[in-house]
């Protein structure tokens, strides 16, 4: 599929200190046009019709009113975190865009961490690890 062919998504930046993290962004690329905010503002007018989806990655980019009605084929918005509560829900669904999230991504490895922090507490890990044993 060529690249015009794909449907547009706007992300903030790849890489960086707020961007989305570059292996993420390769495989954004596999299924969409990836447009960053950079290339958005510097060609509002021919980008604002590609753009389809927005991927939010760490509350970024800021989702607000302007934003969405620079958009007008603008469908979704994926956060790629479980929360939503950084989104105006009301707000976005009066344009007519669905919001998604990934509420059960970071589960298993949330209770895996949860698991470790019990057994190290259980038996006294950390306190073992910095004791100094004579000899």
């Amino acid at each position: 599929m060529a690249e015009e062919e794909l449907p547009g998504v706007l992300i903030l930046d790849i890489g960086g200190t707020h961007g989305v993290l570059e292996n993420l962004a390769a495989l954004l690329n596999k299924h969409f046009h990836v447009i960053t905010m950079k290339e958005f503002l510097g060609n509002k007018e021919e980008m604002s019709k590609k753009i389809q989806s927005i991927f939010v990655f760490e509350c970024r980019p800021t989702i607000d009113r302007e934003l969405l009605e620079s958009l007008p084929n603008l469908k979704v918005i994926g956060n790629s975190g479980v929360g939503v509560d950084h989104l105006d829900l009301k707000m976005i669904s009066s344009f007519g865009v669905k919001v998604t999230n990934t509420p059960h991504a970071v589960a298993d490895p949330t209770a895996d961490i949860g698991m470790a922090l019990m057994l190290a507490s259980a038996r006294r890990l950390v306190e073992g690890n910095v004791l100094n044993f004579p000899g």
